[in-house]
């Protein structure tokens, strides 16, 4: 049986991904946990890799927040940032092709035993139901009228889950849980602002996944997102996001088959980007 490793975010590094591949097994699979794109130095060749590899049928590519920026960018509906890295993309001949595969890559993967997403999960939320939402946003961007729900995307309102909720601010809070989320109150009230360790949140909130009574507690979650978090592993959440964009590594992990013990997982690391104004 073929080995499957998810991968932290790579943003738009290619020269690490292309050494990344390298190093892993031939015939192994990978689940990639998005931000695929923006802020490394080569965002058109690291995306034109990763569709080779999903449509050659060896990997699938969750979507994060930079990916979600760049359709927007794509859309005219928001202007490049000072890093952003995305240039080569809107310029490039296969431009079409390639905003149309990012359309349609999942917004979370599971094999009923793990759960990949990129950025974090509310502790109200099951396994089954974080799928199910994320399906909502899926089908959206699927549609051709998904430039209506780019343009309604943005925004921390609301900024906690109930089942009331509708039309756009719906699908903006599953979106903001899936791709953004880092810190949230033990009821589920998310924070967007924070973006630094474990114990450096708001006076009230915690670690999405210290969320007591979370419901995807017994589920092995592996996330990206946080890259100052680097390589994390505890009470069943993986985090990958090493920080491969700001000299840090990228990084691989095996993810387990059902007789596996989950502490005896492989790990490959390369070097990352040095970045010029890395942290």
């Amino acid at each position: 049986m073929s080995k499957i490793y998810a991968v932290g975010d790579v943003q738009g590094c290619a020269p690490s991904l292309k050494s990344l591949i390298k190093k892993v097994p031939a015939k192994s699979n990978l689940i990639f946990l998005g931000d695929l794109v923006n802020r490394g130095p080569d965002s058109l060749g690291a995306l034109r890799i990763l569709k080779k590899l999903q449509e050659s049928g060896r990997a699938e590519c969750i979507l994060g927040n930079h990916d979600l920026h760049l359709l927007a960018i794509d859309a005219g509906l928001r202007k490049p940032k000072g890093l952003d890295t995305v240039d080569g993309i809107l310029k490039a001949p296969d431009r079409a092709e390639l905003i149309d595969w990012i359309r349609n890559r999942p917004m979370a993967l599971s094999n009923g035993k793990i759960l990949a997403v990129h950025a974090g999960v509310l502790p109200q939320w099951s396994l089954e139901q974080t799928l199910e939402y994320a399906h909502e946003v899926e089908k959206v961007l699927r549609k051709k009228t998904y430039k209506d729900f780019l343009a309604n995307m943005y925004g921390n309102t609301s900024n906690k889950w109930t089942n009331s909720l509708k039309g756009y601010e719906r699908l903006r809070v599953i979106t903001n849980t899936l791709t953004r989320l880092r810190f949230c109150t033990p009821s589920g009230q998310m924070e967007f602002e924070s973006a630094q360790g474990l114990e450096k949140g708001p006076k009230g909130y915690v670690p999405w996944f210290k969320a007591p009574k979370r419901k995807t507690e017994e589920t092995l979650i592996y996330f990206g997102h946080w890259s100052t978090l680097g390589l994390l592993r505890q009470n069943n959440v993986i985090g990958l996001d090493t920080g491969c964009v700001w000299g840090g590594k990228l990084t691989a992990m095996e993810v387990p088959d059902s007789n596996q013990d989950s502490k005896k997982l492989e790990i490959i690391q390369v070097a990352g980007y040095k970045h010029p104004l890395r942290m």
